[in-house]
């Protein structure tokens, strides 16, 4: 028998409740999604407004590279270029090119000496020149080449610098004409000179003796005493067993490469028997060198031993 069931609109239907209930502790929670990503910050591609500053940089620069001169190479050399006006660049170019310097001289003097730029025409630069014309007599014709060689003389100053150095040479060293080392007149007194005299005199030279080799030779206050003169003099005494005196009459022994000609030729000597003096022996070219070697060991005259033969093997070449 089938029953069937009807629910007036007036009724109501519920679900029975649980009988299950959700423990004390917990509690509802609610789902949180990424937030999404931030787009990123274009970064501008324009390139930045140049300031006032850096376009008259980029002229000087420019200029400089006009004329061959590593400009870069000047300016890390001497900042101060930066606060330079170019009309002043300018100006030290054409005092260059007033003093008989070519195109090819300044771009030398340039890169051996960036401060060259930066100095004051009517302070250093005209001050300097007029110096080694009119007090070391240098020439208007090897100016050129003095400046080429030391550059940094046109920095130097004439009071502090250039004409102490000038009566040092003149009134200490007794160098009668200094125009043919004008080179060394930018060098110190103090750091370059007195300590190289000095040196000699404790090796064993006299005071007089010192300064005859400084006459004979000007370009031995240039050298280094570590590198150079101590390493040569000491080669010279322990292994040539050769006497002071030879070293007085030629010390540009101390121009030459001790491990290129020195110790190389002495030892061709010591095998042959021969004794030569300084400047036969270190002078020649390499061909006229071993003739003279030969022609020594095939004449009758003594040459064991270095002394006074020494000096008639120099006579008779």
């Amino acid at each position: 028998m089938q029953e069937t069931l009807h629910f007036s609109s007036s009724s109501s239907f519920s679900l029975p409740k649980s009988s299950i209930s959700p423990p004390k502790s917990f509690k509802s929670s609610t789902i949180s999604y990424p937030q999404h990503p931030k787009p990123p910050t274009l970064i501008s591609t324009t390139p930045p407004t140049p300031t006032p500053q850096n376009f008259h940089l980029q002229e000087k620069l420019l200029f400089l590279d006009s004329l061959g001169v590593d400009s870069l190479h000047c300016l890390s050399s001497q900042p101060l270029i930066v606060s330079s006006s170019l009309s002043d660049l300018k100006s030290v170019i054409d005092f260059l090119y007033s003093v008989n310097l070519t195109i090819l001289d300044v771009r030398r003097v340039l890169h051996m000496c960036p401060e060259i730029l930066t100095a004051g025409i009517s302070t250093t630069l005209r001050p300097a020149v007029t110096f080694l014309l009119r007090e070391a007599l240098v020439t208007g014709e090897k100016l050129p080449g003095v400046l080429r060689r030391r550059p940094r003389l046109l920095t130097k100053c004439v009071e502090k610098n250039l004409r102490p150095t000038l009566y040092f040479l003149q009134s200490t060293i007794g160098i009668e004409d200094v125009s043919k080392c004008a080179t060394l007149l930018s060098c110190s007194v103090e750091t370059k000179f007195i300590p190289r005299l000095d040196y000699l005199q404790r090796i064993g030279f006299s005071r007089r003796d010192a300064k005859v080799m400084f006459r004979r030779f000007p370009s031995l206050f240039c050298y280094s005493i570590e590198e150079n003169l101590e390493p040569k003099f000491d080669y010279f005494v322990v292994e040539m067993g050769r006497e002071l005196k030879e070293l007085i009459v030629f010390p540009q022994y101390f121009s030459f490469s001790l491990e290129n000609r020195i110790k190389p030729r002495h030892k061709m000597c010591v095998e042959k028997g021969v004794c030569l003096s300084l400047p036969v022996m270190l002078k020649s070219h390499e061909s006229r060198f071993r003739d003279r070697l030969e022609v020594c060991c095939s004449s009758s005259m003594p040459v064991a031993e270095c002394g006074v033969q020494t000096i008639l093997l120099s006579q008779v070449y």
